[in-house]
């Protein structure tokens, strides 16, 4: 019997500019081994990362290819905290929480430098991010999301008047914002590849072209079943998010998978780029529904803009976010798109990434909603530092209610279209 194909990466930049990776056998025999990871994305790359540092065997199962998914589609961008801020988290969920979370907010981007700096990981990675605001009472929001941040013993951020403006982006369609210093952006699909690689020098195992049908937990230890083949584990980390596809209905139930669309220009002339971004952060606005964009390391300038509820694919990709290009940067309207893409990621209700145990054999993270450049970075050391005993970190997060959308799978979509509706017009508003 045949593996059942991989299909290739969605036709992006990214996937263009990948640096070479082979092709990892689908898994054909039943094998045995300390941790089974479920997804070669983010998440899963970065328990198994850590988790072969630590000396645990461990096999990641891949449906596609590594970094298939969101993990090889999104923006770039490593920002900061969480998709929602600490004033809210701690207004929900007590300070305590807010305490916890703070302390981990800038753990996900330390994690991406420190790997790429020990294992010279090549992923263009850039320092520097900034959040635009396209009002005064945005700004207001970013100047007490600063005060927090200080607050909790965090730094690195530093405001944008409209004076200064220029120096960071050149566009007349903001009044200021807010510099994150230990912000950045980089080659996402590289990064993943770069720590497949790693994962399998210290001993770890990929097999891509091995979709999961189901696990079993009928027997002593969890099997985890595919097509050809099956692995017993003492562990199962369940890290498919938004393309887990009916595997884990319990975990699927939870999250909403929500698509994202980017283009990607020609390469520009360099000294455009220079003038357009002179410090060359990643940007992304302020809005509820938000445009992101930065420059490439080939000059090319990469945007990001709008989301599809229930991940429909749109029809025309660059009809859709050019003009919101253009509204930005009006000097890129002779520039050609060489490049197209959408991704799913998963939205959770509370917009607050989920973790947990469905069982004490079978663990799962989902749910990074917008954010997981970095999130997925700490959740996936999490997942290891809870196997290692280590629980207090993963508890806070564990501990953290992740709420049913109203309606369920068959009102969710609409709802957060309305939702996303009116937060859109009170953007536009300045309301």
């Amino acid at each position: 019997m045949n593996a059942p194909p991989a299909q290739p990466h969605a036709p992006s930049y990214y996937a263009a500019s990948a640096q070479d990776s082979p092709d990892r056998p689908a898994l054909r025999e039943s094998v045995t081994t300390g941790v089974c990871v479920i997804g070669a994305g983010f998440t899963g790359l970065s328990a198994a990362l850590h988790l072969a540092e630590k000396g645990v065997p461990v096999t990641v199962l891949e449906a596609n290819r590594v970094g298939w998914g969101a993990s090889g589609r999104n923006g770039g961008q490593l920002v900061n905290g969480y998709s929602r801020d600490l004033d809210t988290i701690r207004e929900r969920y007590g300070k305590d929480a807010e305490t916890a979370l703070a302390s981990m907010a800038q753990e996900g981007a330390a994690i991406i430098r420190d790997r790429v700096a020990k294992y010279a990981i090549p992923c263009d990675l850039v320092d520097g991010g900034f959040h635009a605001a396209f009002t005064a009472k945005q700004m207001r929001g970013l100047e007490t999301f600063k005060r927090t941040w200080e607050a909790n013993g965090l730094g690195g951020l530093e405001m944008v008047d409209a004076a200064r403006l220029p120096q960071v982006v050149k566009t007349d369609r903001y009044v200021g914002g807010m510099i994150d210093h230990v912000g950045g952006h980089m080659h996402p699909l590289n990064y993943c590849l770069g720590s497949a690689t790693v994962v399998e020098r210290l001993g770890g195992v990929i097999h891509e072209s091995s979709p999961v049908l189901s696990i079993d937990e009928s027997g002593p230890k969890p099997v985890v079943r595919t097509a050809l083949g099956s692995v017993t584990a003492e562990t199962v980390l369940v890290c498919g998010n938004a393309y887990l596809h009916g595997v884990v209905p319990k975990v699927e139930r939870e999250f909403m998978p929500t698509s994202s669309q980017v283009l990607t220009t020609e390469p520009l002339d360099p000294a455009l780029l220079d003038d357009l971004l002179p410090a060359n952060h990643c940007v992304e606005d302020c809005n509820y529904v938000l445009d992101y964009y930065r420059r490439t390391a080939d000059n090319r300038l990469l945007y990001g803009a709008g989301i599809v509820y229930g991940a429909r694919e749109l029809a025309d990709i660059t009809a859709s976010v050019r003009p919101k290009m253009l509204k930005t940067f009006p000097e890129l309207k002779e520039a050609k798109i060489d490049f197209a893409w959408s991704g799913d990621f998963a939205l959770t209700l509370t917009r607050v990434p989920h973790i947990g145990r469905l069982s004490p054999t079978v663990w799962f993270s989902h749910g990074d909603s917008g954010h997981g450049v970095t999130t997925t970075q700490l959740l996936g050391r999490l997942l290891a530092e809870g196997l290692s005993g280590q629980m207090d970190r993963f508890d806070a997060w564990a501990a953290l209610p992740c709420l049913p959308f109203p309606g369920g799978r068959a009102l969710s979509v609409p709802l957060s279209a309305l939702g996303a509706w009116y937060y859109g017009l009170r953007d536009k508003l300045g309301i």
